[in-house]
């Protein structure tokens, strides 16, 4: 293996604290943490590509969070203080981007992670279908559909706030 999984992991850190941030955000450092674990100790696995090596951390971080639901005793005082220290000022949000995350989380959970790839997460759509374990076609399938429905459901709100 040539990669460094040291530099891989950190320089890839941030982006999957934004990911969990955007799910569960009270435990985003500790998903983190998890994910970072889990990752190093099969960094014998890490491909040597960089944008590989990124989708492969994001399988991780995906089957992490996944997991989380079901067990939340794992849970460490680690991971506590981690919470602490990375705890991030929350900012407010303007009125279109609370419309746009509200709409997101209409849509199937699918078709929202699916458009949460790739436009929070600055994935290519293959690169997300590789993230959620579907072929090409029925991502590019449910990515149009999603495309379609918040654009329905955004344009509608967006004329009314500009009425108001």
């Amino acid at each position: 293996m040539s990669a460094d999984p040291e530099a891989i992991l950190t320089a890839n850190a941030p982006d999957l604290l934004k990911y969990f941030e955007r799910r569960e955000r009270n435990d985003a450092p500790d998903l983190l943490a998890e994910t970072l674990l889990v990752a190093w100790r099969r960094a014998e696995d890490l491909p040597a590509d960089p944008i590989e090596a990124r989708m492969w951390l994001f399988v991780i971080a995906r089957t992490v969070l996944l997991g989380h639901g079901r067990d939340s005793s794992r849970r460490s005082r680690l991971a506590d203080r981690l919470r602490e220290r990375t705890r991030l000022e929350s900012t407010r949000d303007s009125d279109l981007a609370l419309d746009v995350r509200s709409a997101i989380a209409e849509l199937p959970a699918a078709d929202a992670e699916l458009i949460r790839l790739v436009h929070w997460e600055g994935m290519t759509l293959a690169g997300a279908s590789q993230v959620l374990g579907l072929n090409s076609s029925t991502a590019r399938g449910r990515y149009q559909r999603a495309r379609e429905t918040l654009a329905a459901r955004l344009g509608h709100s967006v004329g009314q706030k500009a009425q108001a």
